[in-house]
């Protein structure tokens, strides 16, 4: 295919020409390009309203695109190096359990590391694969779950020789990046689909200094956040297919299945944008936050107490390379568990951190990123180890191994469930999941037996006020278990 002119966005200018065209509007959505929601409109003004469009032959349809949707999408599959390109609204979520649906069938086996997200296990219960865990690599000093090996991929495909496709994480929500060639190449050579969770890395494309894409490396697809860190509106993703394992047409027949009829201009619009400029001027853009990043990262390990990790990592287990973007810090030595840390830099010095866990905070430097507000957060990470007597650092515990599936996620999901208290749970076959959200990694899957290492795990996540979900209760004092009262 000739090189596009990557300059254009076909889909945001007809949304803009339908805007200045003052339709008459008698279709829905019912506020009426922000008429009927006075109030909201007032507030976000009127043009974002008057973008909130309904599929028609102008605007192309999102489910069947023949026209301007279709064209943006195929700038979009160049810029990325695929052969095809899918807009997603629903999130990377929607992006994972697409891929999954469309490799595999009721029964395949699929190749997963434990620590992905919870979307592949929603993929795995509408398609009805069954998952082959792989245990990832896990740092102690961090207590961070990494990336696989070679050797563990190997281990997974030997004893499951027929398994269809190998799920993989590029990168981790810290950052992390295994030897995804060499993954691709292994599962490739036994004629496994190759699928992968970009969520956390859809700018890397776009920058020498970031480790290698899916795309790149020969993967059959990739599902990549483009909200994340690439510039578009939360929600707004897309799914990346090439090579021949798996048809396009299945992709769409997936996607016409489990997505929205009704999916948003606003959205569409700035992921075409989005890709104009990631295209145009991400590199500068990148090399402005790579510089940010780096720079925090050098100022706050001068702070005693707190070590903020990257790429020194690299050729360690489970780190075959590293986003410099992911600024994850360690708050151990000045005796905070994460969680205090990221409450407290939001209560008293109005910052939000990404996420945290029992040892770490993260924070997400971007495209949008800005020197001053860069240097807030080094000075109120300065303000408060000035304040905080040292502590000795103790490893924090680390998330339980692998629990052993009893029953395929699906048939726990669709078995009769009761509800016992959690301390009692020990022994009983889960009928729901657990993750501390973000970053919505499953500490116990549906399907699998509960371990008191697991209860002891949740306890200490309750005692640290995580937000943690997946259960009917929402304080997990009680947890739906498979069998009948």
């Amino acid at each position: 295919m000739p090189r596009l002119d990557q300059y254009r966005t076909p889909l945001f200018d007809a949304v803009k020409r339908y805007v200045e065209s003052n339709v008459i509007p008698f279709h829905v959505p019912g506020h009426k390009q922000g008429a009927g929601l006075d109030e909201f409109r007032e507030y976000i003004g009127e043009r974002a309203l008057q973008m909130d469009a309904n599929g028609m032959e102008d605007l192309d349809f999102a489910n069947n695109p023949t026209g301007v949707i279709y064209e943006s999408e195929v700038l979009m599959a160049q810029a990325f190096g695929a052969q095809n390109a899918f807009f997603l609204v629903n999130g990377t979520t929607a992006g994972v359990q697409a891929m999954i649906m469309s490799a595999c069938e009721p029964g395949d086996k699929i190749i997963i590391p434990r620590n992905a997200h919870k979307s592949t296990i929603g993929g795995i219960i509408l398609s009805g694969a069954m998952p082959v865990y792989i245990q990832p690599e896990v740092n102690e000093r961090l207590g961070i779950a990494m990336g696989i090996t070679e050797e563990s991929l190997r281990k997974a495909i030997k004893e499951n020789p027929h398994a269809k496709a190998v799920f993989i994480i590029n990168p981790t929500y810290y950052g992390f990046v295994s030897d995804l060639k060499s993954l691709v190449r292994i599962a490739h050579r036994h004629e496994m689909a190759v699928l992968v969770d970009e969520a956390h890395g859809a700018h890397m494309s776009f920058h020498d200094g970031f480790p290698l894409t899916a795309m790149e490396v020969g993967a059959d697809m990739s599902a990549a956040s483009i909200h994340k860190t690439a510039g578009s509106l939360t929600q707004s993703s897309v799914l990346l297919l090439r090579g021949d394992m798996i048809s396009p047409e299945r992709v769409k027949e997936v996607l016409n299945l489990t997505h929205t009829t009704s999916s948003s201009y606003l959205l569409m619009s700035s992921l075409d944008v989005a890709r104009k400029q990631l295209f145009t001027k991400g590199s500068d853009m990148l090399e402005e936050a790579l510089r940010l990043a780096r720079m925090a990262r050098e100022e706050i390990n001068k702070i005693d107490g707190l070590y903020a990790f990257g790429k020194e990592l690299t050729g360690t287990f489970g780190c075959f390379d590293f986003d410099e973007t992911k600024l994850g810090i360690n708050v151990l030595g000045l005796g905070y568990t994460g969680y205090e840390m990221e409450a407290k830099l939001r209560k008293e010095y109005n910052i939000q951190i990404e996420l945290s866990d029992l040892s770490n905070i993260l924070a997400v430097i971007s495209i949008g990123d800005k020197e001053e507000n860069v240097v807030a957060l080094i000075n109120a990470l300065k303000d408060i180890a000035s304040k905080t007597e040292k502590k000795e650092v103790t490893n924090p515990p680390i998330i339980p191994q692998n629990p052993k599936m009893i029953v395929s996620p699906r048939d726990a999901f669709y078995s009769r469930k009761k509800i016992v208290p959690l301390e009692k749970s020990v022994g009983e076959i889960s009928g729901e999941m657990v993750m501390a959200y973000p970053p919505g990694i499953p500490v116990i899957c549906m399907g699998e037996r509960i371990t008191q290492d697991i209860v002891d795990y949740i306890n200490i996540l309750k005692e640290q006020k995580t937000q943690l979900q997946g259960t009917a209760d929402p304080y997990i004092n009680h947890i739906m278990v498979l069998g009948v009262d």
